[in-house]
């Protein structure tokens, strides 16, 4: 019988292509849960917090092992696993189920970790939603150990790992020398499991339905195919299909190589204008990678990953040292610290807030200094004291008015007078804000005078011009940030940067989009701030493109009755 080679989509997690035969992670079964006697519970839950303190000490030796190879950020996801070992979320639930439902610690933890991860599957945000994987992994190390059962992963031989979902500490364990890629049927970019696998450079694709099924069509042995940069999955791939992938292999190193090569050219037009092309990042981990590509600084570094996660806020030292490996690393570039912006869609344990039904519009960001000064003081103190290693910018996300402005200002004052009578040795650093609420725009000429730098954060500002909710697939059409009317207030904002002397930049994935990137340009801005991936495109369609034909092509675009015309104009321009 004639065996179908499918091929299924999945959402793209990680970079890179791979061939080889699939293989399951194997860990060993989970032990069956069993009825304890009312005599046994006091005995059963100090086990369990015995076993939870062993499971919090593999974790932390592990965090220790990845860190070791360099990959200190994604060593704190098993930082962050020890602590969720200790969780009274997780072990006080546990305990509760010991006590009242008679059950062994397997039956325990396993099903406190169930009701923790529907809690978080349950949340809006992405980012947060996907950690019900990290709950569920710590819940079944802790079962795996009362059943006295491994705890740890292996491969016999090269191969891709195919499951419905992957547990980070599997991830971490695999032996790497014999793991191709990656497949999983559910998870999702931004699980941990995805994120390890861009830090290890393996392939990896996440979402690919039925994936499972078919590889049990295709009978036991079959290979697959799977291309981490578009999320294709090839079930069996044939001789054809085979001589794609090597093609898309072959092809991926020259461009990798491509723009190695050419990282070290300014970002100049034809006619001569310069843009600044700097990185965003979400770790310090990152910031090598965006140097490598050519970026010149920081315009976007995000640093709600210190304080996500964790039952307490980081250190003011803890801060210092995170920003501080950024500055080192782009050796004199300007790094952009943006404050925290939590809150709302993004709750974190020792911030206790009243769920809101809209938490995009709700108190998020700078909104919560009113409750919590505290937390952005230390902020601005760890930014001014690493500022005395290289310079560094401040900005404040979720603006709206010269309101804001005036509680941002009044923060920075307090944190650099808290570290004069403290006898800290710190820095000046420059003060701005993200424009990304339309009256901030509006408004700009109000506040401008009390800030050195302003950035686009035009993801939210497309959002918040149009309303447009960004979760939801049936309002795909407004999603483009070319829409004339984002453009319009691209352009207001660059002309009451320059009235007011300030620089203005954009950091929205706007600025990654070449297209898109051109008619910024065309508009007046001359700092662009993206992912590293998006550097060399942009590169080469500004040093193809001509200042004067840009502006009139903008201006027209401003005009335009939607945002595929405008895309259109400047599509056209980009370079074969």
């Amino acid at each position: 019988m004639t065996v179908l080679r499918p091929t299924i989509a999945g959402v793209p997690a990680a970079p890179g292509t791979a061939i080889g035969r699939w293989a399951d992670p194997a860990l060993p079964t989970l032990p069956a849960p069993r009825t304890i006697e009312p005599s046994e519970v006091q005995a059963e839950t100090a086990r369990l917090r015995q076993l939870a303190k062993v499971a919090a000490d593999e974790l932390r030796q592990l965090a220790t092992s990845v860190g070791a190879d360099g990959h200190q950020d994604e060593a704190a996801i098993f930082d962050a696993h020890a602590l969720m070992a200790g969780d009274p979320a997780l072990i006080d639930g546990a305990v509760r189920r010991i006590a009242t439902e008679h059950v062994d610690v397997v039956g325990a933890i396993l099903a406190a970790a169930r009701e923790v991860a529907d809690q978080l599957r349950a949340l809006e945000d992405e980012l947060l939603s996907a950690r019900a994987a990290d709950v569920l992994d710590v819940g079944e190390r802790i079962a795996r150990l009362a059943g006295g059962l491994s705890t740890g992963s292996s491969l016999d031989q090269s191969s891709i790992i195919v499951a419905e979902d992957l547990a980070p500490s599997v991830t971490a364990t695999l032996p790497r020398d014999r793991l191709l890629g990656i497949c999983l049927e559910r998870s999702s970019p931004t699980a941990h499991a995805a994120i390890l696998a861009r830090a290890y450079g393996i392939p990896a694709v996440v979402g690919v339905s039925g994936l499972l099924e078919a590889l049990r069509s295709a009978g036991t042995g079959v290979e697959i195919a799977i291309d981490g940069s578009t999320g294709e999955v090839v079930v069996d791939p044939d001789a054809e299909e085979r001589a794609r992938f090597e093609r898309l292999t072959e092809a991926t190193a020259k461009a990798r190589a491509r723009d190695l090569s050419e990282a070290t050219l300014a970002a100049i037009t034809r006619d001569g204008a310069e843009v600044t092309l700097l990185a965003n990042i979400g770790s310090p981990d990152e910031a090598e990678r965006a140097v490598n590509l050519g970026a010149t600084g920081v315009g976007l570094f995000r640093t709600e990953f210190l304080f996500l996660e964790r039952s307490k806020p980081p250190t003011e030292d803890e801060q210092v040292a995170a920003y501080r490996r950024a500055v080192e690393a782009f050796n004199g570039g300007p790094v952009t610290i943006r404050l925290l912006d939590v809150g709302g869609d993004k709750p974190i344990p020792y911030l206790p807030l009243p769920r809101e039904d809209n938490p995009f519009l709700g108190v998020r960001a700078l909104r919560l200094a009113g409750d919590r000064p505290d937390l952005f003081i230390t902020q601005l103190r760890a930014c001014y004291r690493v500022s005395i290693a290289g310079p560094i910018r401040i900005m404040a996300p979720m603006i709206a008015d010269a309101t804001d402005v005036e509680t941002l200002v009044s923060l920075a004052d307090q944190a650099r007078a808290g570290l004069q009578r403290d006898g800290l040795e710190h820095a000046d650093a420059e003060l701005g804000v993200m424009l990304e609420i339309p009256s901030a725009i509006l408004t700009a000429a109000t506040y401008f005078p009390q800030i050195a730098f302003a950035s686009l954060g035009t993801n939210d500002l497309l959002q918040y011009a149009l309303a447009v909710d960004r979760g939801n697939p049936a309002l795909e059409r407004y999603r483009d940030a070319m829409h004339p009317a984002l453009l319009r207030l691209v352009r207001m904002a660059v002309e009451a940067a320059a009235e007011r002397g300030i620089s203005l930049g954009v950091c929205g994935e706007m600025a990654g989009d070449p297209a898109a990137a051109l008619a910024l340009v065309g508009l007046g801005v001359r700092s662009l701030s993206m992912s590293a991936a998006s550097l060399p495109a942009v590169r080469r369609a500004i040093r193809g493109a001509d200042t004067t034909k840009l502006a009139a092509e903008a201006d027209q675009a401003c005009r335009d009755r939607s945002a595929e015309e405008a895309r259109a104009r400047f599509t056209r321009l980009l370079p074969p």
